[in-house]
């Protein structure tokens, strides 16, 4: 087994975070080998980002994800840069809000920003939204160890939110799994 997965938006959406949480679990929790690298760019916040996790069970020899098993895009920009190194028949998962032309008819489509913004009134916990939703979609993700790392790595006083915003992206992602693809002609979204 191994599964190349990018994470990719602007700086600020806690992408990195969510990746260094995903090999977290899977080194850790779930006794996977795996590799986790990063770039953003030179903004603090707004600026491009993406974060690349390699999980396996053999050893991993290079540590950059090429043939991406599956892309999260939070944004347009991400989507359209990152979607040629989806492997054909990868998991493709886009936010409604941002993301407003999939490449694919394929595509996962959730709406993780208008519903951090209706549960928390901000966007603080779409990263964890994303996690809980990559969690259900990708056979690979165990959810009780995403949830193991997620509640080591964030402050203990936003613990209680992030794991009901990674319950909220559990249910996005089962939903988004139920959907009929999108038509052709809906792929702008």
């Amino acid at each position: 087994m191994r599964v190349e997965l990018r994470l990719a938006g602007y700086g600020g959406q806690g992408l990195i975070t969510a990746a260094v949480i995903l090999a977290e679990a899977a080194g850790l929790y779930m006794g996977r080998e795996v590799v986790q690298t990063q770039s953003y760019g030179p903004e603090a916040r707004g600026g491009s980002s993406k974060a690349d996790v390699i999980i396996s069970d053999s050893r991993i020899n290079y540590p950059k994800a090429r043939h991406l098993d599956v892309l999260l895009a939070l944004t347009q920009e991400a989507c359209d840069k990152y979607f040629q190194n989806l492997k054909e028949g990868g998991t493709l998962l886009i936010d409604e809000t941002y993301v407003t032309v999939s490449p694919t008819p394929q595509a996962y489509v959730i709406p993780a920003r208008k519903t951090v913004r209706e549960v928390f009134g901000k966007d603080t916990f779409i990263n964890t939204v994303a996690l809980g939703a990559l969690a259900e979609l990708v056979e690979e993700l165990d959810h009780q160890a995403v949830k193991k790392a997620l509640s080591s790595r964030v402050p203990p006083k936003t613990l209680d939110d992030n794991l009901k915003a990674f319950e909220l992206g559990v249910n996005l992602g089962r939903k988004a799994k139920d959907a009929p693809p999108l038509k052709p002609a809906d792929a702008d979204l």
